[in-house]
């Protein structure tokens, strides 16, 4: 058994099942992080609307790419996050 198999079986350190969902909402998070609504790793919220516009960008290129290929739910997650973060972003982008 490796150690990626031992961690998940005990329940220890124990990750999320990888999927389509886990992975757009990953980059979700990381997005409201560069946005400033969210504090980063180290506790503390900044803006970075480069890195913003980046994780919008590939959202939007998953979209396009997998067009045609998602579950109902799958596409209504990632349609609903594209709106909300581009929203968000044009808000942010008229206070700075």
């Amino acid at each position: 058994m490796s150690s990626q198999d031992d961690r998940d079986s005990t329940g220890a350190g124990e990750f999320p099942k990888l999927d389509f969902s886990t992975f757009v909402l990953s980059i979700v998070g990381s997005t409201y992080i560069h946005l400033g609504d969210a504090p980063g790793p180290d506790g503390h919220s900044e803006r970075n609307l480069d890195l913003a516009r980046q994780d919008i960008e590939i959202l939007g290129l998953l979209q396009e790419k997998t067009k045609g290929n998602l579950a109902g739910e799958e596409e209504r997650l990632l349609d609903s996050a594209l709106y909300d973060l581009r929203m968000r972003f044009v808000e942010v982008s008229k206070e700075t």
